[in-house]
């Protein structure tokens, strides 16, 4: 076990580095040079973010049951890279409060995180709940409100109990009732200390990838019908928890919940070409729009052009009834105005282009009914994991694509953004991400009148990064796998986002990039 007092000689480390770099760059702040010319306000939300499976592990132990991630991986060791699982990961399970002393050093009020579904209910169900489980979360937020760091709690991170996959997951409308259940419980325990909740994370990512396709667990590969049977089944379920909560817990408890959605921005590869630009806005309506419109919009419901689209494929395909089912309107009346605040998740850009097939495309799928070309452009940058290319200007069009769909009432969170590569403390490219990208978001909110009004970079260490293992690293703190002690140390991202939150601004000569450094020509 890391001792209190390692953990506080990092601390100070990282302090006086970070004073070191400050006092280096005086002459800069006099001058004017490499300083942003926007500020956050002083009202805005710096956090850090991190998921119970990728960071937690004690898989079996104090009583936890398995959730479709431990299941899976036990069974299939081959699917990560590296051949690796999360059954200890960053041990965060042991080493809590060392991670609330790092997110202290970096001046950050707020912790995204989330709860593990069977370390509460081992079952899945709320006929038995782990006391255990319970003292560990309970505690964990006590010590976190010690520091004053605020709790952003997420309910369903993907690690879905096992029990209820095996009854089909979330095509099965049944496990709504059960993500209540599992929400009324989290909410009875932990309301009185936790005020920002979160009900799922990346519907997108999870139903596409999982239930669509082999890229997340549980690898489903229900091509162009599981997929829209688990994104229809987890907007009703992200509905019900959100009246859940408005209804029952939120009177007296005063808090916020909302919902994280996650999205690439679409780049046309020619923006000359009408078919290219369509075909941008196409992808966006289908993979963002597809969860966004309902809950955002003011008419509600799926758009118009992705049921247009998808209804007109399965009736072209012989299918008796829609492959995407449709709200009641009740439903629709449920799911409109159902988020406090527009959770978004925003890694990279893609360019595209019309297709009516491509060589990797099933039919039915989501791929054959958008009818997109999704590709990387050439000239743009990979650090580290191969889809994740380095392209900061459509961050700020991202935002403002939000913007000018759902309007600024509603105000957007960014609850992440980060960028990978493959180790090391000097991370000069993360470095040159946040900055990058964080300015990309100053002028979104400064010169286009995006209402944003948090970030959290993603993420606060190195975890495991689900089909990645641990190859990938998107940490400000190194975390050392092969150690017992899972040592943190902080990375050159870790201070310079330290002074971001400190000064508000960005200061892209705080930390100087190395004048061959390729990812600071972007």
């Amino acid at each position: 076990m890391q001792s209190p007092s390692r953990v506080a000689h990092i601390a100070v480390i990282l302090v006086c580095f970070s004073l070191l770099c400050l006092t280096r760059g005086v002459n800069t702040l006099v001058n004017g040079n490499g300083l942003s010319n926007y500020t956050f306000p002083d009202n805005f939300m710096f956090g850090v973010a991190t998921a119970a499976y990728q960071v937690e592990g004690a898989w079996n132990e104090d009583g936890k049951g398995e959730s479709i991630w431990d299941t899976y991986l036990h069974k299939h060791p081959n699917y990560t890279l590296d051949h690796s699982n999360g059954d200890v990961a960053a041990d965060s399970y042991h080493k809590y409060k060392q991670d609330i002393t790092i997110i202290k050093s970096l001046g950050v009020k707020y912790y995204r995180i989330s709860l593990s579904w069977t370390r509460l209910l081992p079952n899945g169900t709320d006929n038995y709940i782990n006391k255990a489980g319970v003292r560990y979360y309970r505690r964990f937020f006590e010590e976190m409100l010690k520091a004053k760091i605020t709790p952003v709690v997420t309910l369903f991170h993907w690690d879905l109990p096992t029990a209820l996959m095996d009854l089909g997951g979330w095509t099965n409308p049944k496990v709504i009732d059960y993500f209540e259940d599992y929400a009324r419980i989290a909410f009875t325990l932990f309301g009185d200390i936790v005020k920002t909740w979160t009900t799922m994370n990346e519907l997108h990512q999870h139903c596409f990838n999982s239930y669509g396709g082999d890229y997340f667990v549980p690898v489903l590969q229900s091509h162009g019908i599981g997929v829209y049977l688990c994104s229809h089944y987890m907007l009703l379920g992200h509905a019900r928890v959100y009246h859940l909560y408005d209804k029952e817990f939120r009177p007296k408890q005063k808090g916020k919940i909302g919902v994280t959605l996650d999205a690439f921005y679409a780049e046309p590869k020619d923006s000359n070409k009408k078919e290219d630009r369509e075909a941008a806005e196409r992808y966006l309506q289908m993979r963002l729009g597809l969860f966004a419109h309902p809950i955002y919009s003011e008419e509600g419901d799926y758009p118009k052009m992705v049921r247009e689209i998808i209804d007109k494929k399965s009736e072209r395909q012989g299918y008796p009834r829609s492959r995407l089912p449709y709200f009641t309107p009740k439903e629709v009346a449920m799911l409109r105005g159902s988020s406090d605040f527009f959770g978004l998740n925003h890694y990279t850009t893609y360019i595209m282009s019309p297709s009516e097939m491509e060589p990797t495309w099933k039919i039915p799928s989501a791929d054959h009914d958008t009818g997109v070309k999704i590709e990387q452009h050439p000239d743009w940058p990979i650090p580290g994991a191969g889809w994740l290319s380095f392209y900061p200007p459509g961050f700020r069009k991202l935002l403002n694509w939000i913007t000018k769909n759902y309007g600024t009432k509603v105000p957007i969170v960014v609850t992440e953004n980060g960028v990978s590569d493959f180790g090391g403390l000097t991370d000069y490219v993360r470095v040159s991400y946040y900055n990058k990208y964080m300015y990309q978001m100053l002028l979104a909110m400064h010169e286009d009148g995006c209402n944003i009004a948090g970030y959290f970079a993603w993420t606060l260490m190195d975890d495991f990064e689900w089909g990645d293992g641990y190859k990938v690293k998107f940490g400000l703190f190194h975390v050392d796998f092969e150690s017992p002690d899972k040592t943190r140390t902080p990375k050159l991202s870790a201070l310079n986002y330290r002074e971001i939150v400190r000064t508000r601004r960005i200061n892209f000569n705080f930390i100087k990039i190395p004048s061959y450094y390729k990812y600071d020509d972007l």
